[in-house]
């Protein structure tokens, strides 16, 4: 098993595992060819150096694994660093092996590695079975968390 940045070409794998589920489903376009508006955010994060897009590649170097990990800076905490996690997948066929709790370690080591103060992450309450990992890790629920949606 491998950690490292992902490419262009593992566009495809990563979006196909974050719409794999009842609310990606809803919000992702995972079709081939697959929407140029993917490639775009790709290129807009593989080029910011606060953003850490990551796969997990197996043995035959399949990709099973991805998370986004961001770094903001802040002026708060005397001018820390907060690292934020989103776009937690792990390959359907794959789960209940410990891949996510891998994932996390290494995220928060490398959140860690770059001086971070805390790493935060929300998750969708329709999703009790993620609330219940993330806290098994030893995050806490200490905010409320609201969004705005703007339609297009």
């Amino acid at each position: 098993m491998k950690f490292r940045k992902a490419t262009k070409e593992d566009i495809p794998q990563i979006i196909k595992m974050i719409s794999d589920d009842e609310l990606g489903k809803l919000r992702e376009e995972y079709k081939d060819p697959l929407p140029s508006v993917y490639y775009k955010a790709f290129h807009n994060i593989d080029i910011d150096p606060n953003q850490d897009l990551i796969v997990i590649q197996d043995s035959d170097s399949s990709i099973i694994g991805t998370l986004q990990l961001s770094f903001i800076q802040y002026l708060t905490y005397k001018g820390g660093i907060r690292a934020q996690i989103e776009a937690v997948r792990i390959r359907k066929d794959r789960r209940g092996e410990g891949l996510g709790e891998t994932l996390f370690k290494w995220a928060i080591q490398r959140a860690k590695d770059r001086d971070a103060h805390l790493i935060q992450l929300t998750t969708d309450k329709k999703r009790p079975e993620a609330l219940k990992f993330y806290e098994r890790l030893g995050f806490k629920p200490s905010h409320e968390g609201m969004k705005l949606h703007f339609s297009k």
